[in-house]
């Protein structure tokens, strides 16, 4: 289960820049893609040596989480149930997830909010029952992440990465001050109001002067968008041949574009993007393209 991935550092031909390059961690499973492979790792890890088979956990009804832990869970043998914000409703991530054999559990969004007690709740008496909290938020997913920063070859000036629950960014942080590089990390937070993320991150590791937030990308909020971001998409997809999605990747990509054109980031400086995947999220805006 835990071979060797695939994840290669490519470079982008991109004008002006001279050396943009991607890690490519959707290339490293389809359906448990990029940076949910690296967070649910030493979560299963875990979970096996507790004895555990049954996965328990959270998402909304696009969640590209969801559909990692159900696969993990099918291959690894084991039960997975989740909870999912919300009404009733069918789509394609969720029809993954009952392919993959989770149960499915829809839950009022009040309700939701309070996810310990959903589980204590619903498998409080069961012994065999594991919690994997929503985005499977937790330090063993920041170890996960950490380990980007292991397979880089060469050093780079700038490292971009965008962030939802600031797991992926905490890891990617921890990673950098654990091998003393001088290396910027430029965290792109998709939710409005975004600087909660550095609480997030200071929770699994310290903060210091790696750390950069931009907080001005977010088109609007979490699994919003924009005409000018849909547009942006189309050209960069057709230019570069890299797929990017509307919730994550794209606000990233962005915003790197955005930066140089105001001269806060060279053109020529070494700068590594972190595709982190979650391509299949974008079935829930296909009526935006």
């Amino acid at each position: 289960m835990f071979e060797k991935i695939y994840s290669p550092v490519q470079k982008l031909e991109l004008l002006p820049f001279t050396n943009l390059f991607v890690k490519r961690d959707d290339l490293i499973d389809p359906y448990i893609s990029g940076n949910k492979w690296r967070k649910l790792k030493y979560i299963l890890l875990k979970a096996q040596k507790e004895h555990k088979t049954r996965l328990i956990t959270f998402g909304g009804a696009y969640s590209n989480h969801l559909v990692a832990t159900a696969a993990f869970a099918s291959r690894s043998g084991l039960k997975s149930t989740a909870f999912v914000r919300g009404e009733s409703v069918k789509n394609e991530m969720l029809m993954l997830c009952s392919l993959f054999g989770m149960e499915l559990i829809f839950t009022d969004r009040e309700s939701y909010k309070d996810k310990k007690r959903l589980f204590e709740k619903h498998f409080g008496d069961d012994e065999q029952a594991f919690f994997i909290d929503e985005g499977g938020a937790s330090i063993e997913a920041t170890i996960g992440c950490s380990e980007i920063i292991n397979e880089l070859a060469i050093h780079y000036d700038h490292i971009f990465c965008v962030a939802g629950t600031g797991t992926t960014a905490a890891g990617l942080l921890k990673g950098i001050q654990d091998h003393n590089l001088k290396s910027k990390l430029h965290i792109i937070p998709v939710l409005k109001g975004g600087s909660f993320i550095k609480d997030e991150i200071e929770k699994y590791t310290p903060l210091s002067e790696h750390l950069e937030l931009h907080l001005d990308y977010h088109f609007g909020g979490y699994a919003k968008t924009t005409p000018e971001l849909i547009e942006f998409i189309k050209l960069f997809t057709t230019n570069t041949g890299l797929l990017i999605d509307p919730i994550y990747t794209a606000k990233m990509f962005f915003s790197i574009i955005d930066l140089q054109k105001q001269n806060l980031i060279g053109a020529n400086e070494k700068i590594l993007a972190i595709h982190t995947g979650g391509l299949l999220g974008m079935f829930g805006m296909k009526d935006k393209f």
